[in-house]
Order: structure tokens, then C-alpha cells, then sequence
């Protein structure tokens, strides 16, 4: 195993996205190929387009802004739990994690990875995500950050309860990781959001550090 770990999406014209989302396009605005001096891009992107960062300002009128979290919060030790089996994570599944004591990053690695996989277009709507109790689960246990390889922490067709209680209580929110072959266990995580000013939310590449600390071993 690598001892970095890219779990961030490619952005890519045609990817899934939330529904009724401008979701992402990058046209090329200047080409080497056709004459010009350089090759020059055009960027249109749903900010939570891919491996994205929800700040509290996405479901908070007064909450803040993508800029204004606390890099403490996005860096540091994370633990990667494994919940392959689940359709919806409740909270009586977190609690039978092997979550380290006083962990303050939580990643969910479910069957939504797997699609990352592929080259689909579509929006997934049968996403493994977190219920309203997993969510109050999470505030109770102090966790400062957790992510899903989702595009949404909440089910597809659900009320914003889920984001407005984690965003709510200062969690932040990461959505679209990539955590195929991410093995259960203790990484340093690394997540940087773009700094857009005001903004509800942000793409973000995000990468795993390899600790060589497993909490857990398979088989």
C-alpha cells in the first residue's frame, strides 16, 4: 500500500451529479493544436460538484462560509470504518464501530464507492447515507468531521434534517470520497477545500497519510 492516498473524484464533463445540479464542465477556451500560444481552460462548476466540503452555510443562513472553517478540523488523524453491508447507516451501526477513543474524523466507507468505478453519467439515488439518529450519533460524539463516498451525507429524497443537524453542531461535512481499496483503519487525513470566499461549499482534493495503525485486521 501507497503510503499517500488519493481519495478525491476526477472532475470530469458528464459525471454524476446531484440532481437538477449545474454540475461540472470545463471547455477549452484557447488550444496549442488550433494556433494559440497556450492551452487555456473554462471552468463552470456546482461547487459541490465531486469530492466536495460542505460548510455550515449550505443548510445556515447565519452559518459559516466554506473560507471560514477551521483547517484543525480538515487535517488530521481520521478513522475509515467499513460498512459495506448497509443500506442506510443508523446509529445503532456506528455504534458497533471499532472507533478509536476520542476519534474526531470519521469516514464511511460504503458500497457507494464501488461506483466510482465506473463510467456512469447518472445520479446514483439509492446512495448509502446516514439517517437522522446516526447524524445526532455523530454530534454526541464529538466528531469534528465526517465524510461518505456519497454525493450526499442525507438519502436521496430526504428532508435536510441530517445536514442541519451536523451542520448545526460544527461538523463538517465531506461528500464524494473515493475509498475503494481504502482499508479499515487509522489514517492522516488531508482535505483542502478550495478557498472561495462566501461560499456554502467547496470542491476539495483529499488525501489519506498511511499511519501503519489498523484498529482492525481483515480476515
Amino acid at each position: 500500500m501507497t503510503d499517500v492516498i488519493d481519495i478525491s473524484v476526477s472532475l470530469r464533463n458528464g459525471m454524476p451529479v446531484w440532481p437538477d445540479s449545474r454540475g461540472f464542465r470545463v471547455d477549452r477556451t484557447m488550444s496549442i493544436a488550433d494556433g494559440d500560444e497556450a492551452n487555456v481552460s473554462l471552468l463552470t462548476c456546482d461547487v459541490h460538484a465531486g469530492t466536495h466540503v460542505d460548510a455550515p452555510h449550505h443548510f445556515l443562513e447565519d452559518g459559516a462560509t466554506v473560507d471560514q472553517l477551521s483547517l484543525d478540523a480538515l487535517i488530521g488523524p481520521a478513522y475509515v470504518a467499513s460498512l459495506d453491508l448497509v443500506a442506510a447507516i443508523s446509529a445503532s451501526d456506528l455504534d458497533e464501530l471499532a472507533l478509536p477513543v476520542g476519534a474526531k474524523r470519521l469516514l464511511l466507507h460504503t458500497r457507494n464507492s464501488q461506483s466510482w468505478g465506473q463510467a456512469r453519467t447518472e445520479f446514483p439515488e439509492s446512495c448509502v447515507a446516514l439517517d437522522a439518529d446516526a447524524a445526532q450519533w455523530i454530534v454526541g460524539r464529538g466528531i469534528r468531521l465526517v465524510g461518505i463516498d456519497g454525493l450526499s451525507i442525507q438519502r436521496y429524497g430526504d428532508d435536510p434534517e441530517v445536514h442541519r443537524i451536523l451542520l448545526a453542531a460544527g461538523v463538517v461535512v465531506v461528500e464524494g470520497l473515493d475509498l475503494r481499496g481504502v482499508e479499515e483503519g487509522v489514517y492522516e487525513l488531508i482535505c483542502l477545500p478550495l478557498k472561495i470566499a462566501g461560499a456554502e461549499g467547496a470542491p476539495a482534493r483529499v488525501v489519506l497519510r498511511w499511519t501503519g495503525a489498523r484498529e482492525r485486521q481483515n480476515g
